[in-house]
């Protein structure tokens, strides 16, 4: 049995090491746990599980290992782990209950009689005493009542089920989903260059003792903090039909600013134009020249745009397309010049990757930055983070 967890695991794709599963078999051995098999679910999750984005596929092959199938129509072929079976007994019924179960024919004969209406019944039953359904006494189903059945799928009525075998629903938690603040900045975290710049106020202890020793006397040395040396330069599209992803882009900008200590940021409205600015509620008043901002942040800054890219293409590439003012040159040529200046350049999009090809105006952003385009998810800023840190 726990073999087979193994491979399923690593059948997954989840990164389960043989040292991490002896680990695992070793804390049994031991009597870590009690023979309960809640508690053994947290245990195998903290031996085997090393990254938070892997948890809901743990969760599916501990499910399909120990607990049942997804899918009630795999039940033929199912491998029903018994221990876990006569677990669950122990812990639910009572006495009495158990007794009435044995009378009726106990484990093997139900489960015998499960497969059998499995392989007979073609369609939906509701009421009735046999067939897999609802609202009924069989022993198959939910929602009726029977002193010893097994519950596959809906509620439960009258909470007696001795086995309850339903598909069971996840809330994502793999790496195509947005996780808030925290899961961002662990993405965030793989742009990182750590270098000891700025002034000496951090206890170099290891630099003490040896000019100690070497002095005779207490002798402190102090050295610069070690900080992360990655400078980043966040280029945020705000307004208009980015107002529906304005939580998603917080969180990244929140997250953002806590990771990076050297960020400069600016705010644009659907492509970058002759002028960006700082503070939306001043846009209009204290704007910051492109040229400016190309001529004072030097081409070691690591570039990323966050925008949907979503607009009238000829916002990009004619003269005179802005929806706000006159531009005398098109996007696309600031969008260029921004390229060429700066060899580390990503694009952040908050739109589902699948509705890209359907855009017209993503698809020429896409040239133009030389298709480094990621969508705004774990998964994405995850491999904007690799393209930024080659």
């Amino acid at each position: 049995m726990f073999q087979r967890f193994f491979t399923e695991l690593r059948a997954a794709h989840l990164p389960v090491s043989l040292k991490e599963y002896l680990v695992l078999v070793e804390a049994l051995e031991k009597d870590a746990i009690a023979p309960n098999v809640e508690e053994f679910y947290y245990l195998s999750r903290a031996a085997l599980v090393k990254d938070e984005r892997h948890l809901d596929k743990f969760d599916r092959v501990f499910g399909h290992v120990f607990k049942g199938l997804d899918k009630t129509d795999e039940a033929i072929n199912a491998e029903i782990p018994a221990e876990w079976l006569k677990l669950l007994t122990e812990k639910f019924l009572t006495d009495e209950e158990k007794a009435q179960i044995e009378a009726l024919g106990g484990w093997e004969k139900l489960m015998e009689t499960l497969k059998e209406r499995l392989e007979e019944q073609k369609k939906r039953h509701e009421g009735g005493n046999k067939w897999i359904g609802t609202g009924g006494t069989s022993p198959f189903g939910n929602g009726g009542y029977n002193p010893e059945g097994v519950r596959i799928g809906g509620e439960g009525g009258q909470r007696k089920a001795v086995k309850v075998w339903e598909k069971r629903e996840y809330k994502n938690l793999d790496d195509s989903v947005e996780l808030g603040v925290r899961n961002i900045k662990l993405a965030l975290r793989r742009l990182r260059k750590f270098a000891r710049t700025g002034a000496p106020d951090e206890l170099d202890l290891g630099g003490t003792i040896k000019k100690s020793a070497k002095e005779g006397y207490l002798d402190i040395v102090l050295r610069p903090e070690r900080r992360n040396a990655v400078k980043v330069l966040l280029f945020l599209d705000i307004g208009g039909s980015m107002d529906s992803h304005v939580k998603l882009c917080e969180e990244l900008f929140s997250a953002a600013r806590t990771e990076f200590k050297s960020l400069e940021f600016f705010y644009f409205h659907n492509c970058l134009y002759e002028s960006v600015w700082k503070d939306n509620r001043r846009r209009h008043d204290e704007k910051t020249l492109t040229w400016d901002v190309l001529h004072k942040f030097p081409h070691d800054y690591k570039i990323v745009f966050v925008g949907d890219a979503t607009m009238s293409p000829y916002e990009i590439t004619y003269p005179g397309g802005s929806v706000e003012h006159w531009n005398e040159e098109p996007g696309a040529l600031w969008l260029q010049r921004l390229e060429q200046v700066y060899e580390r350049l990503v694009w952040l999009n908050p739109t589902p990757r699948a509705h890209w090809d359907h855009t017209p105006s993503i698809q020429v952003v896409r040239e133009i930055i030389g298709d480094r385009m990621f969508p705004l998810t774990i998964q994405g800023l995850d491999a904007a983070m690799r393209e930024l840190s080659r």
